[in-house]
C-alpha cells in the first residue's frame, strides 16, 4: 500500500535490496520467511520493541539528495509491492530523469505519494479504523488463529509474568478475549483468555507486582505489568470483561455503532481502534445518561466547557456543556452548584448571543438560556443545528394497530371504545384532605412553591443543592407524582410517547400469558392495608400497570416486589405517570433488578457486602457467617425499603431515591447497620440479628405521622425511644455516607458483575450437566467430565 512518505533514519539497517534503479530501492526485512540467525535477531527485536514493521517496502534513497530517504510504500506480500515497483519504473521514474534540482525532485515524490494516499483514504472515507490498527489486527487474528469475526479493540506493550520469570511481549484486548503474545530468541509464548472465563480483574501495587492488574478465572491467576497505560488498559480490560457478562445474561452479541463513522466532531482523542472509540461512546454515553436521568436510547455527541448564566443570582456558573440527540444539558464544575437539562423538542430559536463567544437558547415559552465562553462557537451552532433538525414531532396518537379488516384504528378510535379510564393518583380518592391539609404538608408546599418561583418549575427549571435541600425535608404529597416524574426522567418519555400507555393496556387486554397468572395472584398482596387497594379501583389500575408494563417488556414480564413498588406509585402518581416511573426503575434505576434472576439485586448484594466490609468491618465479619447480610439487601433493595418500614414513612426514601439514584438505598443500609451495631454484634444467631433488625425498621415513623404521636409520648417516656424519625435517617445517612456516589456504585458493580454471573453460570451449568447425564443413552457413551466439556465449548 502506499504510504504517507516518511524519513528513515536507518534505511539499510535490518532490511536487504531485493531490486534498485538510480531513485527507488525495493526492500525485504531481514529474515523474514526463514529461519536462520538473522530472522532470530530481527524476529526477536521486532516483537520486543514493537516495530511491527511490514515485510516489504519501497524507499526514496539517500542518493537523490542529502536528506535521510523516504518511505513511500509497503506491502504484506511480494506481489503487491512488485506492484507497486512496477507502477513507479512506469510512472514516475521517467518523470524524475527530467529534473535536474533533487529537492524539487523529492518533493515531487512526496506530492505525487501524497496524493495517492490521499485518493486511498477519500475512495475508503468509511473505513474508520487507522492503518496500524488494521495492521496490528492481521497480526493479532493470524497469531492467535482467530476468526474473521473476533474484532481487536486495542493492544498495549506490558509484562506476564510466568512462574515469577517476566515475559515481555503484546496484550491483545478483543470483544471476546484477552490475548498475549511474545517472542524472545524464537520462543514463543501465547496465553488467549476467554473474557466469559474471567471471574475478577483488579489492581496491584504491591512490592511483587507493582502497578501491574491481575485477571482471575476459576482456576488460575494471571500477571501483568510493565504498563504505560495502567488505567486505560484495566479500565478497557473491566468493560469488555462486563460486555461478555452481560451477554451471558441476555445472551446478546455486542454490535458496534455504526453513527460514529459519519459524526460530526472536532478536538476527539485518536483512536487506535474504532471499537475502542465505540466502546469509550457507551462509557461516557452511560455516565451522560445517568448524570441527568435520560431515555436509555440517548446518545452523548459531545461536550465542551462553557459557562451558564442563572438569573437567580445573576451570574455565569462555570462547567460544561454537553449534546446529544434530543437534550442540550448542563453541569457545574463545583458539584450539585447548578445543573440544567433542555430538551430539543423545546427549542424554538438557537443563534449567537451579543455576548463574545456567547449561545442564546430560546423556547417555546419563551425562557432564555445563555451559555457563554465557548471556545468553539461556530462549531457549537453547527453541531446544534444539526441535532435540531433531525428531532421528530411528537405525535399525539403515534400508536396504531389493525382491525379485523386490515385497516389502521390509532389509539383515539379505540378510546371512545375502551371500558377503562387512567386513574388519577389514589389518595385523591381516598380521603385526601387527610394527607395534605396538616400543618407540616402545607409548610413543604410554600417551600416549594418559593423554590418554584426563584429557579423555575419542570424540566427547563435550574437544579441547584437547594433542590436536594428541599427532597431532604420531604416531598408534599401533592407535589410528589410531578417531583418523582421530573428527578427520574420518567417525565421526558411520558411527553414523547403520549398514548404509547393506553395502547399497551389495550394490546395486552385479555391476553393469556404467565405474567398475567402471576400478577393476578399477587394483586391483592400489593399493600392490603391501605383503603386505595381494598377496592377495585385501586386492584384494576395496579393490574393494567403491571400487564402493560409486562408486554412492554416481555424479558422481564413480571417479577416479584413490582406489585408493591408499583402499588406505592399509584397512590401518589397517575396511572400512566406510574408505567413510565416501573419503566424508569425497572430499566435505568435499578437495571437487572427485576428478572427471574434478581442478576441486579444480587451484584448489589455483594456492593453492599464489600461497602460493609469496608466500612462496618466488625459487623461485616459478625454478619457475613449468618449470611444476614444476603437476606437483608434483597428486601430492602427490591422494594426500596418499601416492604420493611412503614409505607408512610419509606416514601421518604422513595423522594431521595428518586432524586439521587440508587446510592441512596446503599447510604440507608448502612445507615441501619450501623444505628445498630452493638445489637448486632451481640447477636448469636441470624434470628437474633434479623429480629434487630426488624424491630429497627417498623419503629421507623414520620413525625406527622398521626396525631396521638405527641400527646402519646408525653405518657409513655420509652414510646420516643422506640420510635426513629424517617427524616433523621435520611439525614444521618447523607451526613455520615454522602462520599458514596452513584459512580462509586457503578465501579463496584462492575466488579461484582463478573463474580455473580460466573455464579449463576456455575450452578446452570451443574444443573444442565447433572439432567444431560442422567439420560441412560448419554451416559452409556460419556463421561460426566467429558458433557461438561462438551458444555463449555458449546458456551
Amino acid at each position: 500500500m502506499w504510504v504517507k512518505p516518511q524519513e528513515v533514519a536507518f534505511a539499510r539497517t535490518l532490511w536487504v535490496i531485493e531490486h534498485a534503479n538510480p531513485f527507488f530501492i525495493l526492500q525485504q526485512r531481514k529474515g523474514y520467511g526463514t529461519k536462520g540467525l538473522s530472522s532470530l535477531f530481527v524476529g526477536t527485536f521486532d516483537s520486543v520493541f514493537d516495530t511491527k514493521p511490514l515485510p516489504f517496502r519501497i524507499i526514496l534513497h539517500s542518493s537523490v539528495s542529502d536528506k535521510n530517504p523516504l518511505i513511500v510504500a509497503s506491502a504484506f506480500t511480494k506481489n503487491e509491492i512488485t506492484d507497486h515497483w512496477e507502477w513507479l519504473e512506469k510512472n514516475v521514474v521517467p518523470t524524475l530523469s527530467a529534473f535536474d534540482n533533487t529537492d524539487e525532485m523529492r518533493n515531487f515524490v512526496a506530492c505525487k505519494i501524497e496524493s495517492l494516499v490521499a485518493q486511498r483514504s477519500f475512495d475508503s472515507t468509511q473505513d474508520p479504523d487507522s492503518m496500524q490498527y488494521k495492521i496490528i489486527s492481521l497480526k493479532f487474528s493470524r497469531l492467535f488463529n482467530m476468526p474473521k469475526e473476533e474484532k481487536l479493540v486495542n493492544y498495549y506493550s506490558c509484562c506476564f509474568w510466568k512462574k515469577k520469570l517476566p515475559y515481555q511481549g503484546w496484550l491483545y484486548l478483543s470483544v471476546n478475549h484477552m490475548c498475549f503474545y511474545s517472542q524472545i530468541f524464537k520462543k514463543e509464548f501465547k496465553l488467549i483468555i476467554r473474557w466469559v472465563e474471567v471471574t475478577q480483574i483488579e489492581k496491584n501495587d504491591s512490592l511483587v507486582f507493582p502497578d501491574s492488574i491481575s485477571v482471575h478465572t476459576r482456576t488460575k491467576k494471571f500477571h501483568f505489568s510493565m504498563l504505560l497505560k495502567l488505567e486505560e488498559t484495566f479500565t478497557l480490560m473491566q468493560q469488555l470483561a462486563n460486555l461478555a457478562m452481560k451477554k451471558l445474561i441476555s445472551e446478546e452479541s455486542f454490535e458496534a455503532d455504526t453513527e460514529l463513522v459519519n459524526k460530526l466532531s472536532k478536538n476527539v482523542p485518536k483512536k487506535p481502534s474504532y471499537l475502542k472509540r465505540d466502546l469509550d461512546a457507551r462509557a461516557h454515553s452511560e455516565a451522560y445518561r445517568s448524570t441527568f436521568r435520560l431515555p436509555l436510547d440517548e446518545k452523548l455527541d459531545g461536550s465542551t466547557e462553557c459557562s451558564l448564566w442563572t438569573p437567580y443570582n445573576k451570574q455565569y456558573v462555570w462547567g460544561r456543556m454537553f449534546l446529544s440527540s434530543s437534550y442540550i444539558c448542563f453541569e457545574s464544575e463545583v458539584r450539585l452548584l447548578v445543573s440544567l437539562v433542555i430538551p430539543m423538542r423545546e427549542m424554538s430559536i438557537v443563534e449567537k448571543g451579543t455576548l463574545k463567544n456567547a449561545l442564546l437558547i430560546t423556547t417555546r415559552d419563551k425562557k432564555n438560556f445563555i451559555f457563554a465562553d465557548l471556545e468553539d462557537l461556530e462549531f457549537v451552532v453547527q453541531k446544534v443545528s444539526e441535532l435540531l433538525a433531525k428531532v421528530p414531532d411528537i405525535k399525539s396518537h403515534i400508536y396504531e394497530n389493525k382491525n379485523g379488516d386490515g385497516k389502521n384504528s390509532s389509539s383515539s378510535n379505540s378510546k371512545k371504545e375502551k371500558a377503562w379510564t387512567i386513574q388519577p393518583p389514589l389518595y385523591t380518592l381516598f380521603d385526601p384532605e387527610k394527607l395534605i391539609s396538616t400543618p407540616a404538608e402545607k409548610t413543604k408546599v410554600d417551600l416549594w412553591n418559593n423554590h418554584f418561583a426563584e429557579y423555575g418549575r419542570g424540566v427547563l427549571a435550574y437544579r441547584t443543592c437547594k433542590d436536594r435541600e428541599l427532597v431532604l425535608k420531604g416531598v408534599p404529597v401533592k407535589l410528589r407524582n410531578e417531583l418523582w416524574m421530573l428527578y427520574s426522567g420518567a417525565v421526558n418519555e411520558l411527553i414523547v410517547y403520549p398514548g404509547y400507555y393506553e395502547w399497551l393496556v389495550e394490546q395486552s387486554r385479555g391476553k393469556s400469558s404467565i405474567a398475567a397468572e402471576e400478577i393476578e395472584r399477587d394483586l391483592h398482596r400489593s399493600l392490603p392495608e391501605h383503603p386505595a387497594f381494598q377496592s377495585d379501583l385501586g386492584i384494576d389500575a395496579l393490574r393494567r400497570v403491571l400487564t402493560a408494563y409486562a408486554w412492554r417488556n416481555p424479558s422481564i414480564g413480571y417479577c416479584q416486589a413490582m406489585n408493591i413498588v408499583t402499588s406505592v406509585l399509584l397512590i401518589y402518581a397517575s396511572e400512566e405517570e406510574a408505567f413510565w416511573l416501573l419503566v424508569a426503575i425497572c430499566e435505568r434505576l435499578l437495571p437487572d433488578y427485576f428478572n427471574t434472576k434478581v442478576v441486579g439485586a444480587l451484584i448489589d448484594q455483594g456492593v453492599l457486602e464489600h461497602l460493609t466490609s469496608e466500612h462496618l468491618p466488625d459487623v461485616h465479619a459478625k454478619l457475613v457467617p449468618f449470611g444476614v447480610l444476603s437476606m437483608i439487601s434483597l428486601s430492602w433493595f427490591l422494594t426500596i425499603f418499601l416492604s420493611v418500614i412503614p409505607f408512610n414513612s419509606a416514601v421518604n426514601i422513595v423522594d431521595c431515591f428518586f432524586y439521587d439514584g440508587a446510592k441512596v438505598v446503599f447510604q440507608i443500609a448502612l445507615k441501619v447497620l450501623e444505628a445498630n451495631r452493638i445489637e448486632l454484634l451481640a447477636a448469636n444467631d441470624d434470628g437474633e440479628a434479623m429480629t434487630v433488625l426488624s424491630d429497627y425498621l417498623s419503629s421507623v415513623v414520620c413525625r406527622e405521622e398521626d396525631s396521638s404521636f405527641i400527646s402519646y409520648q408525653n405518657f409513655v417516656p420509652e414510646y420516643e425511644k422506640r420510635r426513629i424519625h424517617v427524616s433523621k435517617l435520611i439525614k444521618d445517612a447523607y451526613a455520615q455516607y454522602g462520599f458514596i456516589t452513584n459512580s462509586t456504585i457503578e465501579q463496584l458493580r462492575m466488579k461484582q458483575r463478573l463474580r455473580v454471573v460466573q455464579e449463576l453460570e456455575d450452578t446452570n451449568r451443574k444443573n444442565i450437566v447433572r439432567s444431560v447425564f442422567y439420560d441412560d443413552l448419554v451416559k452409556a457413551v460419556f463421561s460426566q467430565q467429558e458433557v461438561d466439556d462438551v458444555y463449555t465449548f458449546i458456551k
